[in-house]
């Protein structure tokens, strides 16, 4: 999964950008980030309306609290404004969540069960942060204990029938998903393999390697058998990726998928499988980082490819998370995803907290992605479990500290900014922003309004929220993110 060093580190020094392509799209394409779609207007009557705080600090003095509520009033503001515009309206959100490997599940499965029930409860309820995205592996990722794929036969065989295709090394996810569903039943779930079974590739290990063009429509057929088998389960997944960070073949297990191998294998296996198994699950291409939007591009610009697929899903490892209006403002009839970031272990929390939710909250938003994602969900107190030579350093959103305890770490709050008070279905509105002041907004199918605030100064910074010709004087702490709703 992961290059193991700082993701700030990465993006400062993301200079493997294709100069050349960026300046194309940045000429040819208008920066998209504040378009209006002007079908959808309307504002509402807040005159004295309460609005809600939510803090959390930098120096983890206060985590997601209720502060006092602030007023709107119709004075003039004065001074630095933030102004939030429900009249310009842009995509329409999926949710916020992470990953839940298979680690996730071990150490989750580790506390008591009231103490598991009690965290599941926090993370996905509506009386907690009601995460309302999941991504979850095809097989084994680097988080689970071991690797394997659901059609692992002794080596030298093949199963080009897929006669021994099973769940069985998953049923404790099963069974995990069907706790979740049963507290939040409309939560998406997105799935994707690390790689296929290794007799499908061209080396035949778990580690790198590419699939073989003769297993296109085998590979395929296994990814319909496994949407089937989770549907027999109860569990929809909403969509798949083709293959997660196709251009990262080191990891275990990994495959690599060039940009042009994953155009055929989708026109001409995955694409025509689902259309003939009447399935409607997306497929997302690319998967992978902002630095090489080349990639997603190719496939979309591939007209027997590009029916078949619904958008492309980014990680920020590297690049510019800009990029994703890039590719939107040339296909902006096909989706755009945030599906992996992760937090280290040798992070801060103060300085995590504000480049997550710069980059990952705020700025894949803005960039319109409908969702955004962190990486895993749990860990244990040793940052596992992985499969050998799998990420040491990756810290979850939770550590499950001993079988009755657990600590909430950065990502958790990070994610918690947004997927407590901006649930599915939402829409993100227009919101200005301001020096060292980050922002986005959205409104949820409630009506009401949603701004997000990221204070990067380490001062604390007074500005006026305006909205509807009303305005509200506020002050947020130096290296903090801030949640408003009203």
């Amino acid at each position: 999964m992961k290059i193991k060093y700082s993701s700030r580190f990465v993006l400062r020094n993301a200079a493997l950008c294709s100069v050349a392509l960026l300046s194309f799209l940045n000429t040819s394409c208008s920066n998209s980030t504040d378009i209006s779609n002007n079908d959808n207007q309307g504002k509402e009557n807040i005159s004295g309306g309460a609005i809600e705080v939510w803090l959390t600090k930098g120096d983890q003095s206060v985590k997601l609290q209720q502060q006092n509520n602030a007023t709107f009033s119709t004075a003039p503001s004065t001074g630095t404004s933030i102004e939030v515009d429900a009249s310009k309206i842009f995509q329409t959100v999926d949710g916020f969540g992470y990953t839940l490997t298979g680690g996730s599940v071990d150490v989750i499965n580790q506390l008591t069960p009231a103490k598991k029930q009690e965290l599941l409860n926090d993370l996905f309820s509506t009386s907690g942060i009601a995460v309302s995205y999941l991504r979850i592996s095809i097989g084994a990722s680097d988080l689970s204990s071991e690797v394997f794929t659901y059609n692992d036969i002794p080596s030298g065989q093949t199963d080009p029938t897929l006669s021994q295709f099973s769940l069985s090394k998953d049923l404790p996810l099963i069974q995990m998903l069907k706790d979740i569903l049963a507290i939040n039943p409309t939560i998406k779930i997105l799935a994707t393999p690390w790689t296929a079974p290794v007799w499908m590739k061209t080396n035949g290990s778990a580690i790198g390697g590419n699939l073989k063009t003769e297993y296109y429509t085998t590979y395929a057929q296994y990814f319909v058998k496994y949407i089937q088998a989770m549907k027999a389960q109860g569990i929809k997944i909403d969509a798949i990726t083709p293959q997660n960070e196709p251009l990262h073949p080191g990891n275990n297990p990994s495959m690599y998928m060039s940009s042009t191998e994953q155009a055929a294998f989708i026109k001409n296996g995955l694409g025509p499988a689902f259309r003939t198994a009447n399935m409607n699950t997306k497929i997302i291409t690319y998967d992978h980082n902002c630095d090489n939007p080349a990639y997603p591009l190719a496939i979309l610009n591939d007209p027997a490819a590009n029916p078949f697929v619904d958008g492309s899903a980014f990680h920020l490892y590297a690049g510019d998370i800009s990029v994703l209006s890039n590719v939107h403002n040339l296909f902006p009839n096909k989706n755009i995803y945030f599906t992996e970031q992760w937090t280290s272990s040798l992070g801060g929390f103060s300085g995590d907290l504000d480049w997550h939710m710069k980059n990952v909250i705020i700025g894949s938003m803005r960039n319109w992605s409908k969702n955004a994602l962190e990486w895993n969900v749990a860990n244990n107190t040793s940052f596992g479990p992985h499969t050998p030579g799998g990420c040491t350093q990756c810290k979850g959103a939770i550590t499950v500290t001993n079988n009755a305890a657990y600590d909430k770490n950065v990502a958790y709050y990070i994610i918690a900014h947004a997927s407590k008070f901006v649930p599915a279905n939402s829409q993100r509105i227009a919101s200005t922003q301001a020096t060292n002041l980050s922002t986005v907004a959205f409104k949820t199918p409630a009506g009401k309004a949603v701004l997000i605030v990221q204070n990067s100064s380490s001062t604390n910074q007074t500005f006026t929220i305006k909205y509807n010709q009303q305005t509200a004087p506020v002050t947020i702490s130096g290296s903090s993110t801030v949640t408003y709703v009203f």
